[in-house]
């Protein structure tokens, strides 16, 4: 493994040729530049999500050369505080070309969900963020061409991706439910 410091993705994005996909398993992160930005969601203030800026203009240059930046969320039904803000965000995920999709924890045996978050970028590199104890990002990832990890990554990226809901129709039906 190669730990990568700093903010690997305009590099690791750059060098991508056909696709970025992340699986997301955990419920909440502790990302620092996310901390004020959730603190005025939970508060119900605005934001004008210049924060975001920076991550939305890497996907768009990404997706401009024809590589597709894909996101599989595994969440739990009902949705934690940090989901719901995440939901609330990712149609800006959505507007810079990302295509993001949730699949609820419950419809899926624990199996099927492996215990770490991935990047698998062109499905043959794997980046895992690294986090401490409490969920905060530690600071570096670590990036492996192990062609085991990347053949076990993608093979989760190809049970998952079929049984996971666009984005779009994941509201739509949300909506529908909250209704009832």
């Amino acid at each position: 493994m190669q730990l990568l410091t700093g903010n690997p993705w305009p590099d690791l994005f750059g060098q991508c040729q056909r696709e970025a996909f992340h699986l997301e398993v955990r419920d909440t992160y502790a990302v620092p530049n996310e901390s004020e930005p959730l603190r005025r969601f939970l508060d119900g203030e605005p934001d004008d999500n210049a924060w975001f800026q920076p991550w939305g203009r890497l996907v768009q240059e990404t997706t401009r050369r024809g590589v597709r930046v894909t996101r599989v969320r595994v969440v739990t039904v009902p949705h934690v505080d940090y989901q719901r803000w995440l939901l609330a965000l990712t149609a800006l995920n959505a507007e810079a070309g990302e295509d993001i999709r949730y699949i609820p924890r419950h419809q899926v045996s624990a199996d099927q969900v492996p215990a770490d978050d991935f990047w698998l970028l062109d499905d043959r590199r794997v980046v895992f963020n690294l986090v401490d104890i409490n969920g905060r990002a530690a600071g570096v990832s670590a990036l492996t061409t192990d062609p085991r990890v990347a053949d076990f990554c993608s093979t989760v990226k190809q049970s998952l991706w079929p049984l996971a809901i666009p984005y779009r129709n994941y509201v739509a039906r949300r909506a529908v439910d909250m209704q009832q």
